[in-house]
């Protein structure tokens, strides 16, 4: 199945708690269809003292959205992405002002 972002590309949330914060993807989980985003839906974690975090303490870290809960940011607005051959190869595209997505 193809999916219509990818890594550090630029998101907006649609839907839930985090609904309207935007950010940079982190990482994609293809299996299960999510995506972790840069700042939005932030878990803390407690973590003991340990010889790489002497101080321990409580580590805030990304929790995964639903592929389908957040859309592509273009030119400062969510839009919707397309694809289509250009010279021999597949490229996306902005559904909303036409243009290439790098």
């Amino acid at each position: 199945m193809k999916l219509q972002i990818k890594k550090n590309d630029t998101v907006v949330v649609l839907t839930g708690e985090s609904k309207g914060d935007t950010g940079r993807v982190i990482d994609v989980d293809r299996k299960k269809n999510r995506v972790f985003v840069e700042g939005v839906n932030l878990h803390a974690k407690h973590t003991k003292p340990s010889a790489k975090n002497p101080q321990g303490g409580i580590v805030k870290s990304p929790g995964g959205i639903h592929i389908s809960n957040v859309a592509l940011m273009s030119d400062g607005k969510a839009t919707r992405v397309g694809r289509k051959q250009e010279n021999g190869k597949t490229v996306r595209y902005s559904k909303k002002t036409g243009k290439n997505i790098d």
